[in-house]
């Protein structure tokens, strides 16, 4: 290997000489992209493990003949190669210094199903969750099911031979392997398969040869996936080079096509949730489960459960699933394994969300066990060793008692039926004292997997975490054994070096080995980590949900990746970015960085991510600290000006009560067009209409409601309500009155203190005093303006004071707004206890009804509904209040998930049109032209009524809205309200396809 190999490894090494010469040689014997730039090496540095490496480059091919191009160039240059699916590998065999493919690009098809002989061809990049589509009109379906479903691709999982929860059932990948095309590293295509098909020069000849120790030294294991799987060439098991290919890690060839085989897929299926005392009980239980026949047996303890309201009593759980080819022979199959499971309580599950929410717990496992329950950080590396099944309880016990003497902690779940156990351990892999005792453990570890007779890896490979060890398990001669198979295949060392065969020290280039050790100075407090940025950044592991193409049910992460395809745009993506930002060496603009910059401008900050990524990656507030240093001192973008400053244009647009003339030149287009480049809006975006009589001068104006004896409420006038969307606030008013709750708006000036028994909220006429206005600040943080944004919220907790003296709660009707006061206020502000007061008052709509009017019944509509949950509501709120407010009216149907595209002043913002399009093209739009015409348009989001209004011509509502308009009485005194949009009428915004 030439110096190139070992780039960059050392933060001050410069690129190497001829870097740009690879570049050009590759870009013209290539057909598919070739990324050299700093953000296309950034984004796979690392992969889920602990390990990270920086490329020279990446390559995502078209075809076969790119991949043996790609080949050839390194080949003669000595540049190794190494094969990347999505990315999700645990042990670090996915990252590497030279060129790595990337094949989910391009080569990511299902290029046929045959169902007479239930088998599939696919390419090496394509993704589980669409091999699984394709297979299910057939009723089959591809065996292994690893968590990583939804991202993982067939070809990381041919590598890492994966397996998944059904491997009790259906096996291994390597069981579901038939035949394999690949190009070896000096371009040899061969197509692998039983019987010695396809076997490079040398490989039978080395087989034969070590036919007793083939036979004799790999233990018999369900989940054996350490070390190459030689045993497959013996000819008692077919001389399968296909199968022994399995497993290789990327060491070996590179693959260009697999043909896998299909199972039939069970009629109907029922889930067995058993409960334990502990782990140990539950896994001493599990093989005793395996005559049954289950599909499942997967554990789980207590410690990875965020609550366990609806699960049986227990400290660990068994989820055992049952198939048939009716409901009733599933159900039966399942209380067949309740009467054998021993548990101290059980339940059966058939309905399919409830089997699917279950699951869900079980698949976000692997982020959520990267915190221990007091919120401090845990690590892969032993990731899911695996024991003969009968021995896992007394494994598990052991495990225990080396982790206490190491003085290290750790949740084990996992496939107890195949008794491989996966864990997150609180290594410190930040100090050299942590790493070492890392290594001591390790070492320790490895003795006693093999003392009771496991493989080092039961899934996920060895990678660079645990192929030092090998020679524990298997004796020196046998690793050398595997090095010779290696240098059958590939005698340049030219595929993945250092991974599997020859491999650096486990405890060797550990991805935080470039982070700095001491805090950066931010504008967040960032609670969950201590205060500490890198910290924040840290919470990205690597597990890459962000990444599923079709998120599941009410899902939001991540819209942007989804809009895009581009791993930049990922949560994952920036995350990598930011990392390698605080690295240095790679991104070497600190918070100037451009890189960083643009991977954050598709941004939608949804906060999608703070609630479905497993690990709680919060990239809407990493970009808002991002921006706030990138632009400190320096001209920001003028939509910053104009969408970011939108409180203040609006306030001054009310007093001068301009809102009519400037609703007539924007409906003009010269005016509006040239408004729109000045403030940086996107072209063809018209401008919201204004209203004439905002939210707070209608409360001024009109005969306040008599003092009753209900709660007190203070209605939040967000910007949105105030200048935007009165009709909303005018109906949300009408609503809480008819409920029996009296309504106050904050104060605009702070009052003296009221006199015993009475209090200056409920004096309507103090609203609209002096200059003083309660604001949330959001439009300040989405664009980064964090001064300011603290300053606004200083301002509102001064005039909240009177608020926060009373037991009233605070209701806010723009959801986004709702979640920044409850999120951003006390982190922006976290030395205020007034600001900690304030976030907790905090209550939606119909959180407010539910707790301070609960004997009130809403008005009975009896209607379908169609529409979208608000991201930040998703996010941040919740919506079970709203879903049982729309239940008790009779509204009925789910909400879609993902994000309306809209997202405050992205989708207004130049450069974001397409990819807004897009996001609300997803979800939001075929669920409202695909619901019924008496459907009524939810969407209590101001930014998701306009999407609405200017991409379909439907009018969204409000929850409000709709109920205010079914309350006996006439209506409120609201005017026509104008269509956003500017262009004419838009349909009714109760009613789906009614005129106005």
């Amino acid at each position: 290997m030439t110096d190139l190999s070992d780039h960059p490894d050392h933060p001050d090494r410069p690129d190497p000489p001829g870097l740009a010469d690879l570049e050009a040689e590759l870009r013209r014997a290539v057909r598919g992209e070739v990324g050299f730039r700093v953000t296309d090496r950034a984004l796979v540095t690392m992969d889920a493990s602990n390990y990270r490496r920086v490329p020279l480059g990446v390559v995502a091919p078209r075809d076969a003949d790119d991949v043996a191009a790609v080949l050839e160039v390194c080949r003669e240059r000595a540049v190794p190669v190494v094969p990347r699916g999505g990315g999700t590998s645990i042990a670090g065999q996915a990252t590497g210094t030279g060129v790595v493919l990337d094949f989910t690009r391009h080569m990511n098809q299902v290029l046929a199903v045959d169902p007479e002989e239930r088998t599939a061809l696919v390419q090496p990049g394509v993704v589980l969750d669409r091999l699984q589509e394709a297979a299910a009109p057939h009723r089959l379906l591809f065996g292994p099911d690893p968590s990583t479903h939804g991202r993982c691709t067939l070809g990381g999982m041919i590598g890492n031979n994966a397996c998944g929860a059904h491997s009790v059932a259906w096996g291994t990948t390597a069981d579901g392997v038939r035949e394999l095309s690949v190009v070896t590293a000096r371009g040899q295509r061969l197509r692998l398969g039983p019987g010695w098909a396809g076997a490079p020069a040398g490989l039978r000849e080395l087989a034969e040869r070590e036919t007793a120790r083939l036979r004799t030294g790999f233990p018999d294991l369900p989940r054996r996936i350490s070390g190459y799987a030689l045993d497959a060439l013996l000819p008692e098991r077919g001389a399968d080079v296909a199968r022994s290919f399995c497993g290789s890690e990327g060491t070996l060839a590179v693959l260009t096509e697999a043909v896998v085989g299909l199972v039939r897929a069970p009629g109907a299926r029922a889930l067995a949730v058993l409960g334990y005392a502990d782990e140990s009980a539950a896994a001493e239980a599990a093989a005793g489960l395996l005559p049954c026949r289950p599909l499942t047996v997967e554990g789980m303890a207590r410690d990875l459960v965020p609550t366990a309201s609806g699960l049986p009593r227990g400290g660990a759980w068994l989820f055992v699933e049952t198939g048939g080819e009716s409901p009733e022979e599933a159900r039966a199959a399942a209380e067949a394994v309740v009467r054998a499971a021993g548990a101290v309580d059980a339940a059966v599950v058939t309905d399919p969300a409830g089997r699917r929410a279950l699951w869900r717990l079980r698949e976000d496992a692997a982020g959520t066990a990267t915190r221990m329950p007091d919120g401090s950080e845990a690590w892969p590396g032993w990731e899911d060793c695996a024991v003969p099944p009968a021995r896992l309880g007394a494994y598990l016990r052991a495990f225990r008692e080396l982790l206490a003497a190491h003085g290290l902690r750790g949740t084990p779940y996992g496939h107890f039926g195949d008794g491989c156990v996966h864990v997150r351990i609180d290594f410190d892999l930040l100090t050299p004292d942590g790493v070492a005792r890392f290594r001591r453990f390790s070492q320790d570890l490895a003795e006693l997997v093999v003392a009771h007779g496991g493989s080092l890896s039961g899934e996920h490979g060895d990678g660079r975490a645990r192929a030092e060890l090998l020679p524990v398990m298997y004796g020196a001669e046998t690793v050398a054994l595997f090095e010779r198979a290696k240098a059958v295949w590939d005698p340049d060392d030219l595929l993945n070096p250092g991974t599997l065969v020859r491999p650096a020290p486990l405890d060797s280039g550990l991805r935080f080995d470039v982070l700095p050790r001491r805090p950066v100075d931010v504008a967040f407090a960032y609670p969950a980590d201590g205060g500490d940025f890198t910290a924040a950044v840290r919470r990205c592991v690597g597990v890459a949900k962000c990444r599923t193409a079709r998120p599941s049910g009410a899902d939001v992460m991540c819209p942007s990746f989804r809009a895009t395809g581009e791993d930049e745009h990922s949560t994952r993506g920036r995350a990598r970015l930011l990392h390698e930002m605080l690295a240095g060496d790679l991104v070497t603009g600190g918070w100037q960085s451009t890189e960083v910059r643009d991977a954050l401008d598709l941004c939608l900050s949804c906060k999608g991510c703070r609630s479905d990524c497993p690990v709680g990656v919060d990239m809407a507030t990493y970009k808002a600290e991002f921006l706030h240093h990138h632009y400190a001192g320096r001209r920001r973008p003028a939509a910053h000006y104009t969408m970011g400053r939108l409180p203040q244009w609006l306030r001054w647009i009310a007093r001068t009560r301009t809102a009519p003339l400037l609703n007539a030149l924007a409906a003009l287009r010269a005016p509006a067009a040239l408004a729109g480049r000045l403030g940086g809006f996107a072209p063809g975006r018209d401008l919201p209409r204004l209203a004439a009589r905002p939210f707070s001068r209608w409360w001024r104006d009109r005969r306040p409601a008599a003092d009753g004896p209900g709660d007190l409420v203070v209605l939040w006038p967000d910007t949105f309500t105030e200048h935007l969307s009165p009709s909303v606030g005018r109906a949300a008013v009408r609503v809480l009155e008819a409920a029996g709750l009296r309504v106050a708006l904050p104060p605009t000036l702070r009052l003296p203190r009221p006199a015993a028994g009475r209090s200056a909220l409920l004096d309507p006429v103090a609203v609209l005093r002096g200059r003083g206005r309660v604001c949330c600040g959001l439009t300040y943080v989405s664009t980064g303006q964090l001064d300011r944004a603290r300053a606004v919220l200083r301002r509102t907790l001064y005039l909240m004071e009177p608020v926060l003296d009373t037991d009233a709660p605070v209701v806010v009707l723009e959801p986004s707004c709702a979640a920044a006061l409850r999120t951003d206020l006390p982190e922006l502000l976290p030395g205020d206890p007034r600001a900690r007061r304030l976030a907790d008052r905090v209550l939606t709509f119909a959180e407010t009804l539910e707790r301070h009017a609960p004997s009130w019944r809403p008005p009975r509509l009896d209607r379908p509904v169609a529409g979208q949950t608000h991201c930040h509501q998703h996010a941040v709120l919740g919506d079970a209040a709203e879903r049982r407010l729309r239940a008790a009216a009779g509204l009925t149907g789910e909400l879609s998930g993902g994000c309306c595209g809209l997202a405050g002043d992205f989708g207004f913002t130049r450069g974001h049109e397409e990819v807004s399009k897009a996001c609300a093209e997803e979800q939001l739009l075929p669920s409202v032209r695909d619901a019924p015409p008496e459907a009524v348009v939810l969407a209590d989001g101001f930014s998701c009524r306009t999407q609405l209004e200017q991409l379909a011509g439907v009018r969204g509502r409000h929850l409000a809205e709709v109920l205010a308009d079914a309350l006996d009485g006439a209506p409120d005194d609201r005017g026509p309200e104008p269509a956003v949009d500017g262009r004419g009428p838009v349909q009714d915004s109760g009613v789906k396809g009614s005129h106005p």
